[in-house]
């Protein structure tokens, strides 16, 4: 977890709570789809690492942004990847997926060893595509500026 203040970041607002994904990784996009279907309270907003947004955001957090290994969640004053951006995600969204908590048990280390066995080999696993999916029209206002296309 890289612990920055959010002042500055961005495109964000200090009470937003941003998910960055990989806009051409399908696990990634169907993740997306989950956050839009599940988030009832409408506490995440979604940026691909792809668009300029994403981008910038990278850059403040000093990740890069040209290869893209984990997901990133924004929230307060913190920037939460692998395991623990999970975590904050199934905790925000309440039950019964924040019952998903109780791997928190397991010392972060294996689980993010565990994550990261998924997300090296996403695109062998899951498929790529050769660019990113455009939001549907009634999910632009999940994005950041309306728009999840990279740039």
């Amino acid at each position: 977890m890289n612990q920055k203040p959010t002042a500055g970041v961005p495109h964000i607002n200090s009470d937003d709570n941003v998910i960055l994904f990989d806009g051409v990784c399908k696990l990634c996009n169907a993740w997306s789809n989950f956050i839009i279907q599940h988030d009832k309270q409408r506490c995440f907003k979604l940026a691909s690492v792809q668009s300029q947004q994403g981008k910038d955001i990278l850059q403040h957090f000093d990740y890069p942004t040209d290869c893209y290994k984990t997901m990133l969640v924004v929230s307060g004053n913190q920037c939460f990847e692998k395991s623990d951006s999970f975590l904050l995600v199934m905790q925000k969204l309440g039950w019964p997926w924040k019952a998903l908590l109780v791997f928190k048990i397991i010392p972060k280390a294996l689980r993010d060893w565990m994550y990261d066995r998924i997300a090296l080999n996403r695109y062998q696993i899951f498929g790529k595509y050769d660019y990113c999916i455009l939001p549907n029209p009634d999910h632009d206002q999940r994005y950041l500026d309306g728009n999840s296309a990279a740039e």
